[in-house]
């Protein structure tokens, strides 16, 4: 099946709710198991010893064969299947996950979680890709919409299950979890989500890309994490900052030269693509880097058992659920505009509240705000934001739109995990010093909070695909602005009136002038009754 005889399901039929319901399970495994690492960070660090860049590594190794690997994900999609690579992914996830449970030093840890991102980078393209190739184009905003908001639930729910996990049992088990969940959406996946592909795809895999941007992710993420303990001046330092730059470099080459590139560059001559997803790039990166020293402050500054902390994000859970669906259908009426306007602010303001977490006891006063208020600006933020760029590419490259926006999200948060401790002072050991940690988590709240709120796009530069008065699409309106070149008129428009003269010409002409334009307007409309 291909993407143009993909069934044409809707967001209120049952086939639509099972694919709905498949693809945010699968997603959100990947999306929980992101951030419910982050509230075992502490008790991962006790068991193994080890400083805060042994916990960077865990959190960015995933991240790292995540974002190298996941056009890959999309062009595989795109070309051999997206129900077939998405089931692929689940499965490798979930094999990876078992392995992240038995490690039994860091370094093994960290090695299988490289593993688990590649699992990662095969099934996250391919979720939001099925939904854009299976729903009807009128019901893709909101079925978008419902995949970001449940999906955003799973993130936010992930501190409370990790929470209770490692309170009732062990960190381990927040990677045990995964494995009957992916049985789960393997089952189901198999029986409801319906097979579609990109027909026109020729040529091979591009797989020195991919090669190419590991090499640069991991130079420029060694060259990050490691640079605050060993210098920047180091030999290793230096090396692997070279490294990365030479594997940028390559890569960039490749995909300029390459027949079928992995990252097609020509679709960021789309201006709302391209601005879109620096918005996504800036946004995640501030969003990411404080939720991943959030769960560590809490539990080391303010004495929080990791089922506490989970408990006191319940809210943030509640808004996304409550208020994302309905943001991707707001969107749909109105245009992203407003939202895409306020929404980063909004959020913003909630992660420069986050400072007040260390601040007192009271959890009413100094941590529930910060949730509330983040949760509102996360929740108006990312349905919109996923729909504009995905609107932004055609159906048949749903596939490498949908992995162009998430490696873009992925490759933010790794750089801010990497980068934001060291900006915050805080580097070695000094994460299990209260007084040390509590001052670098407010400097790294600030931080995001404003790099969130400044990339707030003006009104005017907020564009949609999309006229909402006329229901024309982008290519509609060309082609009426190029038929008004013509002399035929739009629907609505009055005829055309005798002008002034001409300087050149009769009367006679005037009126022969005057009488065509009459007979294509006249056509045009019947044509458009017709």
């Amino acid at each position: 099946m291909t993407t143009a005889d993909a069934p044409a399901l809707s967001y209120s039929s049952a086939p639509g709710r099972w694919v709905l319901a498949i693809t945010v399970l699968g997603s959100g495994i990947a999306a929980l198991d992101a951030t419910v690492v982050n509230i075992a960070l502490p008790a991962i660090g006790r068991d193994f010893h080890t400083g805060i860049a042994a916990l960077q590594w865990v959190m960015t190794g995933y991240t790292l064969t995540l974002a190298a690997f996941l056009l890959i994900g999309g062009s595989l999609g795109d070309r051999f299947g997206r129900r077939r690579v998405y089931l692929i992914g689940i499965v490798w996830f979930a094999l990876a996950s078992a392995a992240c449970g038995l490690a039994p030093t860091a370094l093994f840890l960290i090695v299988t979680r490289l593993l688990q991102g590649v699992g990662a980078a095969l099934l996250t393209p391919g979720s939001l890709a099925i939904l854009e190739a299976s729903f009807v184009p009128a019901d893709r905003a909101r079925a978008i919409g419902a995949w970001s908001g449940l999906g955003g639930v799973a993130v936010a729910a992930g501190p409370l299950v990790g929470g209770y996990l490692i309170s009732a049992a062990s960190w381990r088990w927040i990677f045990f979890i995964n494995v009957p969940l992916a049985a789960a959406v393997v089952g189901l996946g198999g029986r409801y989500v319906p097979e579609s592909r990109d027909a026109t795809v020729t040529g091979t895999i591009d797989y020195a890309a991919a090669a190419a941007a590991v090499v640069f992710l991991t130079g420029i993420t060694f060259a990050f994490i490691e640079a605050p303990a060993l210098g920047w001046s180091s030999p290793a330092v230096l090396t692997m900052t070279l490294i990365a730059v030479m594997g940028l470099a390559a890569f960039l080459a490749r995909e300029r030269r390459a027949a079928a590139p992995m990252l097609p560059l020509s679709l960021f001559a789309e201006r709302q693509f391209a601005a879109t997803n620096a918005v996504t790039f800036l946004v995640y990166a501030a969003l990411t880097g404080a939720t991943f020293l959030l769960p560590v402050v809490l539990q080391v500054v303010s004495g929080y058992s990791p089922l506490a902390f989970g408990l006191a994000f319940v809210p943030l859970t509640v808004m996304m659920l409550a208020l994302s669906a309905r943001s991707g259908q707001l969107a749909t009426r109105i245009g992203p505009r407003l939202q895409l306007s306020a929404s980063p602010i909004v959020a913003g303001v909630g992660l420069a509240m986050l400072t007040l977490a260390t601040s007192g006891s009271s959890y009413v006063v100094y941590v529930l705000p910060a949730p509330v208020v983040f949760g509102l600006g996360l929740a108006i933020t990312v349905a919109p934001l996923t729909a504009t760029a995905m609107s932004s590419a055609s159906a048949e490259h749903s596939g490498i739109a949908s992995a162009v926006n998430n490696d873009v999200a992925r490759f933010g948060g790794l750089l801010a995990v990497a980068v934001l401790p060291a900006l915050a002072g805080i580097t070695g050991t000094s994460y299990l010093h209260p007084g040390a940690l509590a001052a670098g988590f407010r400097t790294a709240a600030l931080i995001s909070g404003a790099m969130c709120a400044a990339v707030a796009p003006k009104p005017s530069r907020c564009r949609i695909a999309q006229n909402r008065r006329t229901r024309k699409s982008s290519k509609e309106i060309r082609e009426a602005v190029s038929d008004r070149g013509r002399g035929v008129r739009s629907r609505g428009e009055r005829p055309p009136t005798r002008g002034a003269p001409k300087e050149k010409g009769n009367r006679d002409h005037e009126t022969d002038d005057h009488h065509a334009g009459l007979r294509r307007w006249s056509g045009a409309r019947k044509r458009r009754a017709g």
